[in-house]
């Protein structure tokens, strides 16, 4: 059962009950993200996030991570390009002390300027592990070029310039512009009541100040890009991607259909003909990135640097064969059970539950239920694969981006017309 409750000032209060759950998770949700920053401030959003462990008025950072620890919770946080969520997962007997310490760092941080210092110095190490590690690296180079001049194409973590240049004031002006009520979302799955979890919160986000912190922006523009960074490495890592649907488009079934076909799992195209046919690769998939307004969908690889013409060509051709071939009914059907199957498998977490409120509050503004999403991937053709490949895979909208020894290799986008 889920219930949903608006506080005086705006804040929503979303939970599902789960009684034969042992767990609760809370999360409070921030429904802006790095997309919502001002270029020169690119980072403070997942700056901030780091921050609010760092103490408050009634607890120390070790107070905070002790304290959780007691109980055998999880406590952590998370931003993307749309949001900051942070969370925690407690036995269903330590909620009261969940919420209470959640709210408190959520709401009582007090930006110590010495704890500002420290905790620089490990984001910065974190854009630095990004940068070491270029499996993760292309992709964040991939988004950047993708969605280049238009928020979403600003990092997630920042600069190690723009975050080496954050003051204390820029951070908590952020902060007070960004965090509030209408933003704010309180999503809780579990073991719980909905007027037990109402009273447990009651007053908590009533200092929150009312009004959003969002701010509309024009729609992306899509074009053909080419983003090459080279490095000494064993592999060439390769990102090729196209536009897609945003998150609340009543076409998306086919199109996370189309991803599952594609590249979304062990049986899909790319990773038999790539890897398992033809030995050319040992990681290849593809994802859909789904906004508010925009999408994205990537092919990812990490194959040899002589191999690079080879993986392009069969990944584009596969592209080409989705939008003349319809995907035969055996296989259309596999990857729409596959889909529900993972739907249904993750909704026996209580955390997948929150974040699946959260999310449909975010997207949709109100809960999709079970039966709702599963009965889009029925409703699903071949046919309306098919059109949205020829509206997605064109050549006019690829971004290819690689890391790795290019050694002058510079692919051809106008081969890559689909």
């Amino acid at each position: 059962m889920v219930s949903k409750t608006i506080l005086d000032n705006g804040v929503r209060v979303i939970s599902e009950y789960m009684p034969h759950a042992h767990s609760v998770s809370i999360g409070i949700w921030v429904a802006n993200g790095s997309r919502h920053e001002r270029r020169e401030h690119n980072g403070v959003a997942h700056f901030i996030e780091h921050l609010l462990f760092k103490g408050t008025v009634r607890r120390s950072a070790l107070d905070i991570a002790r304290e959780i620890d007691s109980v055998g919770g999880v406590l952590n946080a998370f931003t993307s390009r749309e949001y900051v969520c942070y969370y925690a997962k407690v036995l269903d007997k330590n909620l009261p002390q969940a919420v209470d310490l959640l709210t408190d760092i959520f709401l009582n941080s007090t930006f110590d300027p010495e704890e500002i210092e420290k905790e620089r110095k490990v984001v910065l190490q974190e854009i630095s592990m990004l940068e070491d590690s270029p499996d993760d690296y292309v992709h964040d180079l991939f988004h950047r070029s993708f969605w280049r001049g238009h928020p979403l194409g600003m990092s997630i973590l920042g600069s190690a310039e723009s975050v080496s240049n954050l003051s204390r004031d820029a951070i908590v002006a952020h902060r007070d512009a960004m965090y509030r009520s209408e933003d704010i979302i309180v999503a809780v799955a579990g073991n719980v009541r909905h007027d037990e979890l109402l009273k447990l919160i009651s007053g908590s986000f009533d200092s929150v100040p009312e009004g959003t912190g969002r701010n509309c922006c024009h729609l992306p523009v899509y074009d053909q890009k080419l983003e090459m960074v080279e490095k000494d490495l064993e592999q060439l890592h390769i990102c090729l991607g196209t536009k897609s649907l945003p998150h609340n488009h009543p076409r998306r079934f086919e199109a996370y259909l189309m991803n599952t076909i594609l590249g979304g799992s062990m049986s899909s195209r790319l990773f038999q003909e790539i890897r398992e046919h033809l030995g050319l690769a040992y990681t290849v998939y593809s994802y859909v990135v789904s906004h508010t307004d925009a999408g994205s969908l990537v092919v990812y690889a990490g194959t040899s640097p002589e191999k690079l013409s080879d993986v392009l060509e069969i990944t584009c051709s596969e592209l080409r064969r989705l939008k003349f071939e319809p995907v035969p009914a055996t296989e259309l059907e596999a990857a729409r059970e596959q889909l529900k199957g993972n739907i249904l498998l993750s909704l026996e977490s209580s955390d997948n539950r929150m974040t699946k409120l959260a999310k449909n509050e975010i997207y949709f503004g109100r809960y999709l239920s079970l039966a709702e999403l599963t009965g889009g991937f029925d409703s699903a053709t071949a046919d309306g694969i098919a059109e949205l490949a020829n509206d997605f895979f064109s050549g006019d909208y690829v971004t290819l981006a690689l890391t790795g020894k290019i050694s002058g290799q510079i692919p051809d986008l106008s081969h890559l017309v689909l």
